[in-house]
């Protein structure tokens, strides 16, 4: 791992890396439809993310005009709703929120605020602004500054969310510190100039044996302290 007196910022991928999305989409799904049994839940769930992540890349290759996750999270409940036979729109409305009630990792909270002590610490992600708003205040993650990829009308891995991230932190890209559960993150950051450093989670995207990144570690509390201790 890169000494910590290299870097002057951390940043975090938040969605998978600071709070479980998928059990948050599971859960919400449950609640929306309470008669679906485990394989009927999964098959919502698929469709669910499957549509996010398809209309996130029709917007990274120009298909689509930008669209905030809002906007595709209320499609992904609506095609959701279609399958199940759930015609309720209070329903179907709190459904399309599920990603603004995400619950943190057990790590999360502690971590950052272990952390923040030492080093100013962004977040950065492809949920809208306020959507993060409401999904910090849930899951109580505290930032120095909280960033959403709404602001350059994108979504990772395009290199325009992780120079956002550069230009805030206000340093050299090889000092800045990018954190993710996700692979396919962290290379579009180290193509950045970004340092990166992996943390496993369950739902994740592990490196290759192969990939070179600063550091990889077991949970959040193994990351801080290899940056905090000197």
């Amino acid at each position: 791992m890169a000494e910590s007196s290299d870097i002057e910022v951390v940043v975090f991928d938040v969605l998978g890396t600071l709070v479980d999305e998928p059990s948050g989409i599971r859960a919400a799904l449950r609640d929306a439809v309470p008669a679906a049994d485990d394989a009927s839940a999964d098959e919502l769930f698929t469709r669910w993310q499957r549509h996010r992540e398809r209309e996130e890349q029709r917007i990274g290759q120009g298909d689509r005009p930008y669209a905030s996750t809002e906007v595709i999270d209320a499609e992904a409940a609506r095609l959701v709703a279609d399958r199940a036979g759930l015609a309720d729109p209070v329903v179907i409305a709190r459904l399309a929120t599920a990603g603004q009630r995400l619950p943190p990792w057990d790590d999360s909270v502690a971590g950052l605020a272990r952390l923040a002590q030492r080093f100013p610490v962004l977040g950065l992600s492809n949920a809208s602004r306020a959507a993060l708003l409401r999904l910090n205040a849930h899951a109580g993650l505290r930032w120095h500054q909280v960033l959403s990829a709404e602001a350059v009308l994108a979504y990772n891995p395009s290199p325009e969310v992780y120079q956002l991230a550069v230009d805030t932190a206000g340093c050299p890209p090889e000092r800045v510190l990018m954190v993710a559960a996700h692979a396919w993150d962290l290379r579009a950051a180290r193509m950045s100039g970004m340092r990166t450093a992996y943390v496993h989670r369950p739902a994740g995207d592990p490196p290759k044996d192969s990939e070179a990144f600063d550091g990889r570690f077991n949970g959040l509390d193994d990351l801080v302290t290899a940056l905090t201790r000197r």
